[in-house]
């Protein structure tokens, strides 16, 4: 049974977000993971995980085979690609729920599926509740990759969340609302990744 850390969770979840919501910049940098950590859209809780931190939770997914390190032709640094959809035995949609969850916490299946569709298109609440009761069962050698809990004081209809990580969020509290400026700061970031990859082209054109 794999079980994760909330950093290795947090890792992950920013590594398989970018693979389907920005394909050109993946595998993705360090520089680029670090960003994508600690931005304040798309995140409960807004972290601030610095080099180190980020490191450490890589080296936990290697071993755990949910991701790997890989050095593209043409440049200078390393970059990260993750293994999740082999190791974890999932689909794609199924993947992308379980990120909506490593990186917002729980949430309702409206939520979860307006979240997930950022990454993926989900035709429907039936679809998106399909998914999730397939990842609740064990499958094969699989075990079950969420659950269903009630809703916390105050909220009404029950929620999901994922069981790589047990105390990842709190269950007795209802999710934060967005950040306003989510767009944009999600839009910043893939222009700063973009320069950086540029900048490694051109040093890479010089000789150094």
């Amino acid at each position: 049974m794999i079980s994760l850390t909330p950093d290795e969770c947090r890792v992950l979840g920013v590594i398989v977000e970018k693979a389907q919501t920005v394909a050109s910049q993946y595998p993705i940098t360090l520089n680029a993971l670090i960003t994508g950590c600690n931005q304040k859209s798309n995140r409960n809780p807004v972290t601030n995980l610095d080099e180190t931190r980020v490191l450490d939770a890589l080296d936990g997914l290697r071993d755990k085979k949910l991701a790997s390190e890989v050095m593209l032709s043409g440049s200078r640094v390393s970059k990260y690609r993750h293994l999740a959809r082999e190791t974890l035995a999932v689909s794609t949609l199924e993947l992308i729920m379980l990120t909506e969850l490593f990186l917002r916490g729980p949430q309702s299946l409206g939520e979860l599926r307006g979240n997930a569709s950022r990454m993926h298109a989900i035709e429907s609440l039936e679809a998106a509740r399909t998914v999730l009761d397939g990842m609740m069962v064990p499958q094969g050698e699989r075990q079950p990759l969420v659950k269903e809990v009630p809703a916390p004081p105050g909220s009404r209809g029950t929620r999901f969340v994922q069981l790589l990580c047990d105390h990842l969020h709190r269950l007795d509290v209802a999710a934060e609302a967005p950040a306003a400026a989510g767009g944009l700061e999600e839009r910043v970031a893939a222009l700063e990744e973009q320069v950086r990859a540029l900048a490694e082209q051109v040093r890479g054109l010089g000789g150094g």
